[in-house]
Formats: C-alpha cells, structure tokens, sequence
C-alpha cells in the first residue's frame, strides 16, 4: 500500500498514526486511573469487622487483667523480704550459735535469761521468715492462676479471631468479585464499541481516533482486566480462554467465508464492472505484491507474455493507443508517452475483457 501513495501522504499518514498513538496513550492513562481507584469504592475490611465483640472484649479485658495481675512487682518485692528474712535469721543463727558455744565454755548461770531472749529472738526472725515466704508462695499462685486465666482466654480469643478471619476472606473474594464487575462493566462496553468501531470505521476519514480507540479498548480488557480475573484454580480463565477463542475462531471463520463469497461473485463479473471496482491504490498495493488485484492469486507480473491473470481472467496489462507501449491495465496514464488511459479514442479493449452487450 504504501508504494502507491505520495510523499507528503506517506508521512502524513505517519504523522496520523503518531496521533493515533497518542490519543490511545492518553485513553490508558485515564482508564488505568480510574480502573485503580475503582477498589475504593469498597471500604477496606478487617479482623475485627467480623469477630464477634460481646465475646471478643470480655476475654480481652481478662488477658489485659491478668497481665496486670502477673506482674512482677509484687513478687519481687516478697522475694526480697524473704531475702531479707533468711539473710537476718541466718546471721540471728549463727550469732546465736557462738554465743552459746560460749555460755557453755563460761559455764556462767546469771546468763540464762539472755539465753531465753535470744532463742525468742531466733524464733521471731524465723516466723518473719516463715511469713515472707507465705507470702512469695501466694504471689507464685497469684502469677500462676493469672498465666493459666491468661492462657485460656487467649485460646479462646483465638478461636474467635480464626472464625472472624474464614468470614473475613470470604468477604474479600466477595469484594474482589464485585470490583471485578466493576471493571468488566467498565472495559466490555468499550470493547463492543472498539469491535463496531473496527468493522464499520476504521477506514473513515478519522481512522486515527478510530485505532487509537481500538487500542486503548484492548489495552482495557487484556492488561486492565484480565490480570483481575479470578481463577478458581484456573477454571474460570480456562474457560474465559476458551469462549474468547471459539468467538474469535468464529469471526475469522465467518469472515473467511464471506470474502470467498464475495471474491466468487466478483469473479463472475465482466472485466469491466470488476476493474470500475477496484480501488486505485488498492489495485496498485496488490500489484506491489505480486498477486491479482481482482482474485489475489500470485502472479507471475515480470512475464512479458502474461496480460491476463490465468486465474480469474481480468486484464492486467494493455497497450497504449498512442505509443503503443505495454502497460499496466490499472495505470492512469502511459509512463511511455502519459496519455491518459481514458482518453477519447483509446482503441477497444480485447474481445474478453469487454463488458457484456446488451440485447
């Protein structure tokens, strides 16, 4: 195609797919914008939006008091008494002791009563020892009763918070479902419109819209959409694949067989009606191939004995009726002399490329 058109059109046409380019750039750009913000119509869930708070709250505030409760404070502060306690009966001992060995190497009768206050003396150090040490045991059970009340409310937290995160994942395939719908209702509408576009519009006058439209609307569905489509372990785009395929195949298929239907009845036409047809620069493009422009069989157009496709018939080389120099049958004008192919007393055309007369 490009062969037969001018300069200034090639890079026309150039500068329009640069257009189109752009337009389809800018048309990503947005979708892709609003594509992302649409989960924000969605309001982001969690654990406790699901977990159930009139069983949930009294075992937090039961963990919370038993931390509370298992403190170390307390408890250090007993052990340092009971520290405190056996270190005084032990030095209240041991004074004691020498000082009996000495009563007893004295032999001395008058200390016999300082002998008793001594021993009441060891004796209530050792009850304050007894005492501290009650006391350590109650902040032991104290601390252990709170771990063990800990322990069990936690396990049950966590059965809760088990459940209320089950709820919450069905809630989000829930959510990515709907976002999902979102989108799909967002792109499949702009991908009817690019398909209508393509089939009835892309050869107007605003074909750079058109395409740029087009790409943009694929650039939607397969990079926008399709990365979102939920899998179900690979069913669900198995299946999509699948659908897309068999629509596709059957378009081509249909296509396919209403261009042979229609190249069939072209090529029942008389050579005339048939070249009338043809677009200049769609002949011309064909030609630049090497294939009939009237059934786009190849031909063999560097053969100088060949003027007509041995295929379909229609003329593809003719003789100027100035110089009589062998041209292209679509040519406009003789590159020879540049008569004009449709001047007024071009001689007739052979017997098998006139139209049809009519009785």
């Amino acid at each position: 195609m490009s062969k037969s058109l001018r300069l200034s059109e090639k890079w026309f046409r150039r500068g329009l797919w640069l257009v189109a380019l752009a337009f389809a750039g800018f048309l990503i750009g947005l979708g892709s914008t609003i594509v992302g913000d649409l989960p924000r119509v969605e309001r982001t869930l969690g654990p406790k939006d699901f977990i159930d708070r009139s069983a949930a709250d009294p075992l937090r505030a039961t963990i919370t008091a038993a931390e509370r409760s298992g403190q170390q404070a307390e408890r250090e502060q007993a052990e340092l008494k009971l520290t405190a306690a056996r270190q005084a009966s032990r030095a209240a001992r041991e004074t004691f002791a020498n000082w009996l060995a000495t009563r007893h190497a004295t032999a001395q009768p008058d200390q016999d009563g300082e002998l008793i206050a001594r021993t009441k003396a060891l004796d209530a150090l050792k009850q304050k020892e007894d005492e501290a040490q009650r006391d350590l045991g109650a902040q032991n059970q104290i601390a252990l009763d709170a771990r063990q009340s800990q322990q069990q409310a936690q396990q049950k937290l966590a059965v809760l918070e088990d459940e209320a995160n089950v709820r919450l994942e069905a809630e989000n395939r829930r959510v990515e479902l709907r976002v999902f719908g979102y989108r799909l209702a967002l792109t499949l509408p702009l991908l009817v419109v690019a398909g209508w576009l393509f089939v009835r519009k892309r050869k107007s006058q605003y074909w750079p819209f058109v395409w740029g439209f087009i790409y943009f609307a694929l650039f939607a569905f397969f990079v926008e959409l399709v990365p979102y489509l939920p899998s179900y372990g690979g069913y669900v785009r198995y299946v999509v694949g699948i659908v897309l395929t068999v629509l596709v195949g059957r378009y081509a298929i249909v296509a396919l067989n209403r261009y042979l239907a229609r190249q069939k009845l072209a090529e029942a036409q008389p050579d005339l009606v048939r070249r009338e047809e043809l677009g200049y620069d769609t002949a011309l493009a064909r030609l630049a191939k090497g294939v009939c422009p009237g059934c786009e069989r190849p031909v063999d157009l560097k053969n100088t004995e060949i003027d007509f496709c041995p295929h379909c018939g229609i003329g593809l080389f003719d003789h100027c009726r100035v110089c009589t120099a062998r041209k292209s049958a679509f040519s406009r004008f003789c590159h020879a002399c540049g008569t004009a192919a449709d001047a007024p007393g071009a001689p007739e055309l052979p017997a098998q490329v006139q139209p049809a007369s009519t009785t």
